[in-house]
C-alpha cells in the first residue's frame, strides 16, 4: 500500500508494510514499517498481538535479584514506590526486555536527562538525591520494590522470588495502556 509521506507530502510515496512474526516472551506481533522513496523518512512500531490476564509482578532488589529478567510490553507501568518513580506507558512506549539493573538504569538516565532541564534549584536537588538513591540501591545499601503492572499481561519479572497476581478490575481502571487497543 502507498499513500502520501507525512514528512514531504509527495504523493503516494510512502511505501507500508506489515508482517507477523512470533517473538519469545511476547507472542505474536506484528511489526509495521513506513519508507518514504522521495525524502528518506522512517516509521517503525511493534504493536503485541497477543495479551494475557492483566497481571502485577513484583521484586525485592538486592545485589542478588540484579540480574531478574523483566519483559516489558509497550503497555506497562513500572513503579519503584519506596522513591516515588513510575513510567506510564505513552503513545511511543516501547516492549523491551532487560534485567532488573536495565530498569534502573533506564530510571536513571530519565532522571539525569531530566536534571539538566531543571532551572529550580529545588527540583535539581531531588533528582541529585533520586541518583544517589539509585546508586546505593544498585550497590545494595538500599532496598526497593520494583513493580510491573500491565493491563495486557504481556509483561512480567522471571525470578523465583518475584511476586505475582492479578490485577483488580480497581488497578485496571488506574493503568494507562499507552495506546488505543483493539479487542478481536
Amino acid at each position: 500500500m502507498k499513500i502520501d509521506c507525512p514528512v514531504c507530502h509527495a504523493r503516494k510515496s510512502l511505501e507500508i508494510t506489515t508482517h507477523l512474526e512470533n517473538i519469545p516472551y511476547f507472542g505474536e506481533i506484528m511489526e509495521s514499517t513506513l519508507i518514504c522513496h522521495e525524502c528518506g523518512y522512517r516509521y517503525s512500531d511493534v504493536l503485541c498481538l497477543d495479551h494475557g490476564d492483566p497481571m502485577r509482578y513484583s521484586l525485592w532488589v538486592e545485589p542478588e535479584t540484579l540480574n531478574a529478567r523483566v519483559v516489558k510490553s509497550q503497555s506497562a507501568t513500572i513503579r519503584i514506590p519506596e522513591l516515588g518513580l513510575k513510567v506510564e506507558p505513552g503513545s511511543r512506549s516501547t516492549a523491551y526486555i532487560s534485567n532488573i539493573e536495565g530498569v534502573i538504569d533506564r530510571f536513571q538516565t530519565a532522571i539525569e536527562m531530566a536534571l539538566e532541564l531543571f532551572e529550580d534549584e529545588k527540583a535539581q536537588q531531588r533528582s541529585l538525591e533520586l541518583l544517589e538513591d539509585l546508586e546505593k540501591v544498585r550497590n545494595g545499601e538500599k532496598k526497593v520494590k520494583v513493580i510491573v503492572e500491565d493491563p495486557m499481561g504481556q509483561s512480567f519479572i522471571d525470578h523465583p522470588r518475584a511476586s505475582k497476581r492479578k490485577l483488580t478490575s480497581r488497578e485496571i481502571k488506574k493503568l494507562k495502556t499507552g495506546f488505543i487497543t483493539i479487542e478481536r
